[in-house]
Formats: structure tokens, C-alpha cells, sequence
């Protein structure tokens, strides 16, 4: 069972900027996709961003053009730039592994991001 570690989470002000890093204890090569989802308070899990082994990438509406996934398979890693951060961003980030492009598999713990003036 693969294990993922993020982190990079922190409190920062509306307009900042944070990079959240996911380490995989195995491959994240060849076969998976890599996501990052977040959970606000009271609300549900939600797709952030996706990406393919190849590289190709997919975000949801509300972050698209400011935050940016990105994998690194030979450090078996997975990146979130997250910039213009807003307060509606606030949520606990979590990092996955799957071998498939709709369904998540393995999780991380996640990190707390916390945009607040």
C-alpha cells in the first residue's frame, strides 16, 4: 500500500501564495494519475486538479488559472502552485493515487490551507 505525505499547508492572506507537496513511498510513474481534492468545513470532498502520467491536466472551475498540478515521477512527487489564493480556498488539501481518471484511490493525510487576513 502506497503512502502519501503532503505538505506545505499553512495560513496565508488573501491574494498569497502556497505550494503544497505530495512524496509518494512508491512509484507514482507509467500508470497513475495523481490528484490533488480539498474539504472545507461542513462541506464535501471536491476535486481540485489531475493529472496524467503523460502530463496532462485538468482543474475545477474555481481554481482554474491560478492554481497549477504538477509531477515530478522520478522523485515520485506531485505538486500543487496555488496562487491568488482567496478565503474560500480554506480546506484541508489532500493528495491521491489512482489508476483511474475518475475514481481516486490511495490518500494522503492532508494539510490544512488557511487563507485569512
Amino acid at each position: 500500500q502506497v503512502q502519501l505525505v503532503e505538505s506545505g499547508g499553512g495560513l496565508v492572506q488573501p491574494g498569497g501564495s502556497l505550494r503544497l507537496s505530495c512524496a509518494a513511498s512508491g512509484s507514482i510513474g507509467s500508470i497513475y494519475v495523481m490528484g490533488w481534492y480539498r474539504q472545507a468545513p461542513g462541506k464535501q470532498r471536491e476535486l481540485v486538479a489531475r493529472i496524467t502520467p503523460g502530463g496532462s491536466t485538468d482543474y475545477a472551475d474555481s481554481v482554474e488559472g491560478r492554481f497549477t498540478i504538477s509531477r515530478d515521477n522520478a522523485k515520485n512527487s506531485v505538486y500543487l502552485q496555488m496562487n491568488s489564493l482567496k478565503p474560500e480556498d480554506t480546506a484541508v488539501y489532500y493528495c491521491t493515487r489512482s489508476t483511474n481518471w475518475n475514481i481516486p484511490g490511495s490518500w494522503g493525510q492532508g494539510t490544512q490551507v488557511t487563507v485569512s487576513s
